[in-house]
C-alpha cells in the first residue's frame, strides 16, 4: 500500500486486507489515530433503545420507544433538553430562539394523546431543534441575515412540516452563518457559535449551531443544509453523525438557500444527529417529492439492515490530490478501511479519476453562477450591503455567458469522469476534511482546498455521511465520511454504523 506521501495516481489502485493495512501502518499507528476512540462494549452512550442515565445523551430512538412506553413522559424529556440548552447555551451560542412554553405544553398534549391510545408517529413526543435557515412558522428565521432579523415565517418548510407530523416537537431553532454560506457559524445577528469541545474553535458550517448543541446534549436531532460540507463538516468538527443525502432525495421548500439554478445539485438537507441509527430512523421520515420543489425524485429508500458488508468493494483515499492532511487524519481513515476489511468486503486504496480538478471547478462554479443569485437574496431580504457578512459578492466581477458556459461543462465533464470511477465501487472512504475544528476565523476566502473533501461530493451528488472516528491529539473529534452511489444511502448508512461501533462513535465534550 502506497504512503500518503505517494498517493494513489487517479484511476490506479491497491487491493488490500486488513493485515496489509495493520503492516503499512503500525499497530502504534494505529491507536494513535484512534486516541479516546473505544469499543461498543466499552462505549459509555447508548447506540440501541436503551436510556442513558441523563436524558440528554440519549438517543432519538431510545427517547421515541420510552416515551411510547411510557417508561418516561413527553414533558420530562422536553424539560430535560430545555434545562441543558440553559446550562450549556451561553458558552457555545448555538440556540438562537427558543420556544420553551410551546415546547412544554406540546409535549403535554403528545402525553394526553398517549393516555387515550393515540400516537401521532414514530417521533411521538421526541424534542429537536432546527437550523435557523429553515422556515418555521410562528417562530422567528433570520437566514442569519439582518433584513429577516424579526422575520416570522407564515408556514412550516416542508422536512419541519414532515417532522412535526411524525410527533416531534420544535424547542428552538440553531445557529447559521449569513444565507448558510460559509464553513464558520457566525452572522451580524448573533454572532458566533463555539465548538463544546474548545470555545475557541468553530463547529464548522453552515450546521455549526445545529452540531454544536447536538454535541452538548441541548437537543437529540436537527435539520442541516449541505451546500459544499455544512452537514458532514459540522459532524467532523464536533463528533456527530450526519448524512447528506443524493441530490433529489429531499425537499429544500422553505430553505433559506432556495431550489433551482444551475447549482441546484449542490445544496441538499439531511438528519444531523449523534448515532447513526437516528439518522436512518429520520431520513425516511424527510424524504420524498412535496410537489413543490420541482427536483425532488420518488425513489426508493433501502433498510440499511438489508445491506451485506461482506459483498462490499470499497475503496478508501487518504489524500484527494488537492490537500494534504494530517497524519492523525489519515490514520483514522486507513483504520477505517482496516475495519472493513476485517467485515470480509474488498478494500481498494484509490481515488476518483478527476478529483484533484473537482475543487477548481466547484469554485469556478461558485465564483461565475452564485453571486447574482445571492445578491438578489440580500435584496428580497432586505438586507443591505453595508449590513452583509458576504462582502465578496460585490468584489467578484461578473461572469460572461461564455464563462458560465464553460463552468457547468466542466462540472459536468468531472461528474461524468467521478461517476464511471463508481462503477466498480460501492463506497469511498475518506477524510471529512485536511484539518479537524479550526480556531475561529480560519476559513480563508481564497483558499478552501482543506473543505474540497466535502465540496466535491456536492459536485457529484452523491450521499455522504460522517461518523466520528477518532480523537486528534488536541482532543479533538475527527470525522470519517463514508461516501455511495447515487440513491444508496442504506449503503452509506450500514457502512456508518458498523464503523461507529467499531471505532466508538460519539463521545460526550465536558461542557
Amino acid at each position: 500500500m502506497r504512503s500518503d506521501n505517494n498517493a494513489v495516481p487517479k484511476g490506479e489502485k491497491d487491493t488490500i486486507s486488513r493485515r496489509n493495512v495493520l503492516e503499512a501502518l503500525g499497530t502504534g499507528i494505529i491507536a494513535a489515530g484512534v486516541i479516546g476512540c473505544t469499543s461498543r462494549e466499552d462505549a459509555t452512550l447508548a447506540y440501541d433503545d436503551e436510556l442513558t442515565p441523563e436524558l440528554y445523551h440519549s438517543s432519538v430512538r431510545a427517547l421515541a420507544s420510552a416515551i411510547r412506553t411510557r417508561e418516561v413522559s413527553s414533558v420530562e424529556v422536553v424539560q430535560a433538553f430545555l434545562d441543558r440548552i440553559e446550562t450549556v447555551n451561553a458558552k457555545i451560542n448555538a440556540v438562537v430562539a427558543l420556544t420553551g412554553d410551546e415546547a412544554l405544553d406540546a409535549a403535554k398534549n403528545a402525553d394526553a394523546q398517549l393516555s387515550r391510545g393515540e400516537i401521532t408517529g414514530p417521533l411521538h413526543g421526541v424534542p429537536m431543534t432546527i437550523k435557523d435557515s429553515i422556515d418555521t412558522a410562528g417562530i422567528v428565521t433570520t437566514y442569519g441575515t439582518k433584513g429577516r432579523s424579526t422575520f416570522v415565517p407564515p408556514k412550516d418548510a416542508t422536512v419541519v412540516a414532515r417532522l412535526k407530523s411524525a410527533g416531534a416537537i420544535l424547542m428552538g431553532k440553531t445557529n447559521t452563518p449569513e444565507f448558510t454560506l460559509s464553513f464558520e457559524t457566525s452572522n451580524n445577528i448573533f454572532g458566533a457559535t463555539n465548538n463544546p469541545y474548545d470555545l475557541t474553535r468553530t463547529p464548522g458550517g453552515s450546521s455549526g449551531g445545529a452540531s454544536a448543541i447536538l454535541a452538548a446534549g441541548g437537543s437529540p436531532f436537527d435539520i442541516g443544509s449541505d451546500y459544499g460540507g455544512s452537514i458532514r463538516l459540522p459532524s467532523h468538527c464536533t463528533g456527530i453523525a450526519g448524512i447528506k443525502p443524493t441530490s433529489g432525495r429531499v425537499p429544500r421548500t422553505g430553505h433559506g438557500f432556495p431550489f433551482g439554478g444551475l447549482l441546484d445539485a449542490f445544496q441538499q438537507l439531511g438528519p444531523m444527529a449523534r448515532h447513526v441509527t437516528d439518522l436512518s430512523l429520520l431520513l425516511p421520515i424527510i424524504s420524498g417529492p412535496d410537489w413543490v420543489d420541482p427536483y425532488i425524485v420518488p425513489m426508493s429508500l433501502p433498510d440499511p439492515a438489508n445491506v451485506k458488508l461482506q459483498d462490499l468493494r470499497v475503496s478508501f483515499h487518504t489524500n484527494n490530490g488537492i490537500q494534504t492532511p494530517t497524519p492523525e487524519i489519515s490514520q483514522v481513515v486507513t483504520a477505517a478501511a482496516s475495519v472493513l476489511a476485517d467485515a470480509g468486503a474488498r478494500i481498494d486504496e484509490a481515488r476518483p479519476t478527476g478529483i484533484e480538478s473537482s475543487y477548481e471547478i466547484m469554485m469556478d462554479a461558485w465564483n461565475r453562477c452564485d453571486p447574482p443569485l445571492d445578491k438578489a437574496l440580500l435584496k428580497a431580504a432586505g438586507t443591505s450591503q453595508e449590513e452583509t457578512t458576504l462582502q465578496w459578492l460585490f468584489e467578484a466581477p461578473a461572469a460572461t455567458d461564455e464563462e458560465i458556459v464553460n463552468a457547468v461543462t466542466r462540472m459536468d465533464l468531472c461528474r461524468s469522469q467521478m461517476l464511471s470511477f463508481m462503477e466498480n465501487y460501492d463506497v469511498i472512504l475518506c477524510p471529512v476534511n485536511a484539518f479537524p475544528a479550526m480556531k475561529h476565523g480560519s476559513e480563508g476566502a481564497q483558499n478552501l482546498k482543506p473543505f474540497s473533501y466535502t465540496m466535491t461530493y456536492n459536485l457529484t451528488g452523491w450521499p455522504g455521511a460522517v461518523v466520528r472516528g477518532g480523537t486528534s491529539p488536541e482532543g479533538l473529534p475527527i470525522g470519517v465520511q463514508i461516501v455511495g452511489r447515487p440513491w444508496r444511502e442504506d449503503t452509506v448508512l450500514a457502512v456508518a454504523s458498523l464503523l461507529e461501533s467499531e471505532l466508538g462513535g460519539f463521545q460526550a465534550p465536558e461542557i
